[in-house]
């Protein structure tokens, strides 16, 4: 079974003292290709590095997180765009909208992603979203900048049916991780209505542990128990889930 970990922090601090071995754990587990989306210019060294040295399991994003859009955000944003320009990169992200911790800097997390979406469309990229309590004011601006070109996944999605169906009528993909497998995560309402075509899978690592180890640190060797739960609720082999994620991540990053 082959997995690609669509959304994962690897490179993060939490996996300072055995990066390398979490790594060939997931490849043991068939987690062979990994996605790293960027927080800001705080975490782009490490994640380059991370990407150098395991250059055939993980590939970077550029982006900027909202929540690390603050009143400097256009100095952030310079170093997204020139790094855009300076080397390929699987996706522009994550970025999007967060109104979870704090609602203060809302109009220039719109701002920011709005001009993360224009990137996207410019170097012709997925772009990859975060909507903690936020979907409906990120896919607003999502569908004003949908010319027919844009595509990507709303990452960690763990919205209404209704929701989801907007997702894929505006050309998105939907993230499933770690929540799909809680008790109350609500997936059992809305994935069995879904495609596999519409899904990619993702560990949101160190983020968001499926059960049984929700509430510890989240690794991509974990993916195994996300895939098994969505063969579950599509009532579907867990093989084929594993083969029709996989496809879906590498055509939409074009790994």
């Amino acid at each position: 079974m082959i997995l690609t970990d669509s959304h994962a922090h690897i490179y993060a601090e939490q996996f300072r003292d055995d990066r390398d071995a979490a790594l060939e754990r997931a490849a043991l587990a068939g987690v062979t290709t990994i996605v790293m989306p960027n927080i800001d210019h705080t975490s782009i060294d490490v994640m380059l590095e991370t990407e150098a040295r395991h250059p055939q399991q993980c590939f970077a994003m550029m982006g900027l997180h909202p929540t690390s859009v603050k009143k400097d955000f256009q100095r952030e944003l310079y170093r997204v765009e020139e790094w855009l320009g300076q080397r390929p990169f699987a996706a522009v992200g994550e970025c999007g909208l967060d109104l979870y911790w704090d609602k203060t800097f809302l109009p220039e997390q719109q701002e920011a992603l709005r001009i993360q979406l224009a990137l996207a469309k410019q170097h012709q990229l997925p772009i990859v979203l975060h909507t903690r309590d936020a979907f409906q004011e990120t896919a607003d601006l999502v569908e004003q900048a949908q010319d027919g070109t844009l595509r990507g996944v709303f990452h960690c999605f763990s919205g209404t049916p209704q929701e989801a169906e907007r997702a894929i009528e505006l050309g998105f993909k939907l993230g499933i991780g770690g929540v799909a497998t809680f008790k109350n995560g609500g997936s059992d309402q809305v994935l069995p209505g879904l495609g596999l075509e519409h899904l990619l899978l993702e560990t949101d690592c160190p983020y968001l542990a499926p059960v049984p180890h929700r509430g510890k640190r989240n690794e991509p060797s974990y993916l195994p128990l996300v895939a098994r739960r969505v063969a579950e609720l599509l009532d579907k082999p867990v093989e084929e889930v594993a083969e029709a994620t996989t496809r879906n991540a590498r055509e939409l990053f074009k790994l």
